[in-house]
């Protein structure tokens, strides 16, 4: 087999796929795929090729490519004639995971406009929030968000999906799709981030963004594929299927999902809801799911389940994580349950303003270096800085910088925000602390979680991962308490396992111990709380920190 560097050599080579060369982009110079489609329309026309495979799996309903294409063409035109969506317009869609989603989606991109991914988690006053924000021509919402907000009077039309979506569908049977000019810097998407430290923000996506994201995907799933031995067998390799729980308004859910894996040809299944690992197990095993991309604490949940032995998840080949730092036992553990998927296990770093990548580390490279983000993936630059903006050398702990044509093009409507977050030169400042050592991404802490004790900085990630990795823990956060003399101390936030009987001095105490075998001695809490209840997390399975910090109200509703 070829080593990892020579696939890579050859997948970049000149007149390859994958080849790159530097160009314009939106007044910067960057390093860009040649070969890359040039709009999110094209990439849909492409999915014409595949027919009558499988496109969606929701519930009971099974959705082909050329199915889902007519429906496209369909909305499209119904979007642009009965509500005047034209270029540049934004449609705001507020709801769980659906087919009408994805469909909206395409119908609104394909025709220039804007596709505005609000937060199903939300509530009554986050939801005014961003429609008032975005100011859609069209809001595209299920009825249980609808009734969320059914006391406001809103001056934008509304489509419900329950009743309403279906007309829109089937309006036009024989429709083509839109025809007037894209270019691939023109909007596509506008996306709120997560809001694990406060107020969300749109982060603007551009056709060019989405589809650069896609190509990076591809060169990933190809390296893997071409580094990997092939198992011997006379029969074919089983189609790939993609279990999908994570939301359509988050990057992860609809750019890699719903996007990349139209390009390919894959089928995709799709979950909504709040999160459930037992139906997570029965999809794998009814579905015979291939690939997998949990987020945050999904697959904690599912392999440490009593009852993950009872089910056949042996079609699992590859699964890949990202949203936070994994710990080394999360990671043994899932080698256990999925042992075929070794070879595909992957983590990845991004942030929704590089369109949720940036590093993937899988293979060798994941066995040798646990601890690390990966190396940066074609056509993006990573840098370390200082506070003064001084770029580091290997080994120094600093803010993360990305540069690549995945960096949005903007906060919408944030332009305060967006002068000390995208920086000359097309740098993309991401509010998160790491190193780089030996071409390795490592990642510390978000640089407002850094706890400052005395004259020590704290990465609480070391201290959580440690916690975590005590039999009797279920999940632990952990946070920087105000001190009048150490400025902060550290608390941590656990929830135990379920079924261990709670002394709350006792479990003080051994956890405590736990820490300091590994640990040094200001690391370990000063402050405990223990909880039976979830920690608050957001759509990304990231713990919202600030509602622990503050004590303030979990503001999204999971369903």
């Amino acid at each position: 087999m070829p080593s990892l560097l020579e696939v890579e050599a050859q997948l970049q080579g000149p007149g390859s796929l994958f080849e790159s060369c530097p160009e314009e982009v939106c007044g910067q110079t960057l390093n860009v795929f040649k070969g890359r489609m040039s709009s999110l329309r094209q990439v849909l026309e492409f999915s014409a090729s595949h027919g009558d495979k499988e496109y969606i799996l929701y519930e009971d309903r099974r959705i082909s490519y050329a199915e889902h294409l007519q429906a496209v063409a369909s909305v499209a035109k119904v979007l642009a004639e009965d509500y005047g969506v034209g270029k540049g317009d934004r449609v705001a869609i507020l709801a769980a995971n659906c087919p009408e989603w994805i469909v909206s989606f395409w119908a609104i991109t394909s025709l220039g406009a804007v596709a505005v991914g609000l937060n199903g988690w939300w509530a009554h006053d986050e939801i005014l929030f961003g429609i008032e924000d975005c100011e859609p021509a069209l809001l595209i919402a299920d009825r249980r968000r609808l009734e969320r907000i059914k006391d406001a009077s809103l001056s934008v039309p509304v489509v419900e999906i329950e009743s309403q979506f279906d007309a829109l569908w089937n309006r036009h049977p024989d429709a083509s799709l839109p025809d007037q000019p894209l270019h691939e810097d023109d909007p596509a998407s506008i996306l709120y981030t997560s809001g694990t430290t406060g107020g969300a923000k749109g982060a603007v996506h551009s056709h060019r963004n989405i589809i650069a994201l896609a190509g990076l995907q591809f060169f990933h799933g190809l390296r893997v594929a071409m580094s990997t031995p092939a198992e011997e067998s006379n029969e074919p390799p089983p189609p790939t299927v993609l279990l999908v729980n994570t939301p359509l308004f988050h990057a992860s859910g609809l750019y890699t999902a719903a996007v990349t894996m139209l390009m390919g040809g894959t089928t995709t299944a799709w979950m909504s809801g709040r999160f459930d690992p037992v139906r997570v197990m029965e999809i794998i095993e009814r579905e015979k799911v291939t690939n997998w991309g949990p987020m945050g604490t999904m697959a904690h949940r599912v392999v440490f389940h009593p009852e993950v032995e009872r089910y056949d998840l042996s079609s699992l080949r590859g699964i890949g994580s990202g949203g936070a730092p994994t710990s080394p036992e999360l990671l043994e553990r899932i080698r256990e349950v999925f042992p075929q998927a070794c070879s595909g296990l992957g983590l990845g770093y991004g942030l929704t303003e590089c369109t949720a990548l940036a590093t993937l580390i899988f293979g060798e490279e994941l066995e040798a270096h646990p601890g690390s983000a990966g190396r940066p993936l074609p056509t993006v630059d990573i840098e370390i800085r200082d506070e003064q903006g001084k770029s580091l050398p290997e080994g120094c702990e600093g803010e993360i910088f990305i540069r690549s044509p995945l960096v949005m093009l903007e906060y919408w409507r944030r332009p305060k925000v967006n002068v000390e977050t995208l920086h000359s030169e097309g740098w993309l400042a991401s509010g998160d602390w790491g190193r780089m050592e030996e071409g390795f991404l490592y990642i510390n802490s978000r640089k407002r979680d850094l706890i400052l004790r005395g004259a020590e900085n704290i990465y609480p990630v070391e201290i959580e991962h440690r916690l975590e990795a005590h039999p009797d823990v279920r999940e632990v956060a952990v946070v920087g308490v105000d001190h009048p003399e150490l400025g902060q101390e550290v608390k941590a936030v656990v929830v135990p396992q379920e079924g261990v009987t709670l002394d709350p001095g006792a479990f003080t105490q051994v956890l405590a111990e736990w820490v300091a075998e590994t640990l040094a001695y200001f690391k370990v809490p000063s402050h405990w709380e223990f909880r039976q209840e979830p920690l608050p997390r957001n759509a990304a399975s990231k713990v919202m920190k600030h509602i622990l910090s503050d004590g303030a109200q979990n503001p999204f509703i999971e369903e």
